[in-house]
Formats: C-alpha cells, structure tokens, sequence
C-alpha cells in the first residue's frame, strides 16, 4: 500500500469539503492511504509570499517538515498549496542561508527542515498508475464529455525537467481510464480569474466566461477540476457570468475525484455529490443511479 502525508490545506475543511470526502474514498479503493498531518497549518496561500518572504516559507516548511518526520512525501489536493509547498521546499534545497532562518524558527516546534520528501499533488498520484484506476472503475462513465481543467498551477511554473508544460494529456488519461470521454479543451491551462474574482470581478468574469465558453463549444457535458479555487470561480460565478455577459451558461463543475468515486461505485453521498450548484448532466446521472445513496 502506498502511503503519503495528507495535507488537505484550509479551502478542503469546509467550501471544497466534498474533495477532501472524494479524494480519501477514491485513495481507499485505489489502496491509498492519506495519513492528514496532525496540526498542520496554512501554506500561506497566495498573497503571503508577496507580504513576508520569511514567514511565508516557514508556513510551508512547518507542514514539509512534519512529513519527513513521518517519513513520507506530502500530497496537497490544492494547486495553491501543492504549488506553494513545492517552491518552498525546492527554494529552501538552494538557499542554504533562508534554510537556516527557518530552521531557526522550527525550533520552537521541535522541527527541522531537512528537504528530504517530494511534493506530490494528488492527480498526479492517482494518473502514475491508470491500470489501477481502469481496474477499480466497475460502473464506467461511458458517454459522459468531459472537459479536463488542469488550470495554471499544478504545472507552472515547470516543476519537474522533463514536464510537458505546453499539452500535458495525463488528465485526460485518467478520465479515459475512468470511462469518460476527454473533450479537446484548449483553454484547459489558462488561469479561471484566483483571487482576482475579488479585487477584479470585471475582469475575472471575463476569464471564467471565456473558459465556460470553451467547455460548451468543445463539446463538454461537465467540467472537471483538480483545485477548490478554480471550482469555485467556474461554479459559483455562472450567474454573474450570466448577468455581465448576456451569456447562459449552465455547466456542471465537478471535482477529478468524485468523477473516479462514481466510476468506482461509491455512493454519491460519501462523495459529496448532491451539493453542488450545478445538476449533474444526464450522461453522469445515469452513473449516479447506479450507485447507492446512502
């Protein structure tokens, strides 16, 4: 069995709770198992590195060295975090002098950043081994478009050297493991708008528009997303989107794993499906008919 520090990051507690049901079912059927680090705390999130240099890394490193101390490599389920966490840890491997400072203040903690762990995001730990997933995937998503959102941190900046940055396909290979059929979605690196929705709701409804626009004219009958932020902004925006733009949009955004749960049979409740915004499309009904709601 394979085994990772879990860290589930702030946004998984309560707005995208229904990643974190998913993703430790999905984990557990797949042979999985998450361990959640015990008091973790906040990677910093977007803006703190722009704020404190110093404190932001010491954030991060906290949660990285609690996972060497459980001997594992960590995996984050948000891009945020799962970006946040990696600089962090392949910044602190360089700056030797940073590396102290914030040793310094993991003393405090009985910490000590070694940079001895890898920094996984959870799609990546579930696409190395599609065999498994195919495998695993009993009620197939067949018929059901998808429209596989990377958006624009889990791969920038480059994190590993021989990274496709430009095409990636491993979404899209783990959603044809799944039964479902990946739509050519051009538009499946751009960014849906962050945290501009806040100081720029203007300009970042026109982001979340043009990404909706692009789902609906590829074909798609949902769209599916790997980070809490980027679902959000494609959900929860649509009438607004709406409302600025003279548009109709109405699609479906779901999270990677709830997608593989219901491919796997898991009952929809345990995945958090039935709270979203957006009704599911008849192509993914259907596949939630055939699991139990318990």
């Amino acid at each position: 069995m394979k085994k990772f520090a879990y860290y589930p990051g702030c946004s998984l507690e309560k707005m995208a709770q229904s990643y974190h049901l998913s993703a430790v079912e999905t984990a557990r059927m797949l042979g999985v198992e998450l361990k959640e680090l015990d008091d973790w705390n906040c990677c910093g999130a977007t803006a703190y590195f722009h704020v404190d240099e110093l404190l932001a890394h010491t954030l991060c490193a906290r949660n990285l060295a609690m996972a060497e101390a459980e001997g594992m490599d960590l995996v984050a389920p948000c891009s945020g975090c799962y970006k946040n966490m990696h600089a962090c840890n392949a910044h602190l491997k360089k700056d030797r002098d940073l590396a102290e400072h914030v040793n310094f203040a993991l003393e405090e903690d009985n910490l000590h950043f070694a940079g001895k762990i890898k920094v996984r995001h959870l799609i990546e730990v579930f696409a190395e081994d599609l065999a498994a997933v195919k495998a695993k995937a009993t009620n197939p998503l067949t018929g059901l478009k998808v429209a596989p959102y990377y958006g624009c941190q889990i791969l920038r900046p480059r994190k590993f050297e021989h990274e496709n940055v430009e095409e990636p396909q491993y979404f899209e290979d783990l959603l044809g493991a799944l039964g479902a059929t990946p739509v050519d979605f051009r538009l499946k690196l751009r960014c849906c708008g962050a945290a501009l929705i806040i100081t720029n709701r203007e300009a970042a409804l026109s982001m979340v528009r043009n990404l909706l626009q692009n789902a609906v004219d590829s074909g798609a009958d949902v769209i599916a997303t790997a980070c809490p932020l980027c679902q959000v902004n494609l959900e929860c925006y649509q009438d607004q989107v709406n409302a600025q733009f003279g548009t109709n949009f109405s699609v479906p955004v779901f999270y990677f794993t709830q997608l593989m749960g219901l491919a796997m049979g898991i009952p929809t409740k345990q995945l958090g499906v039935g709270t979203e915004f957006v009704a599911p499309p008849p192509a993914m009904l259907a596949a939630c008919r055939k699991t139990a709601v318990v």
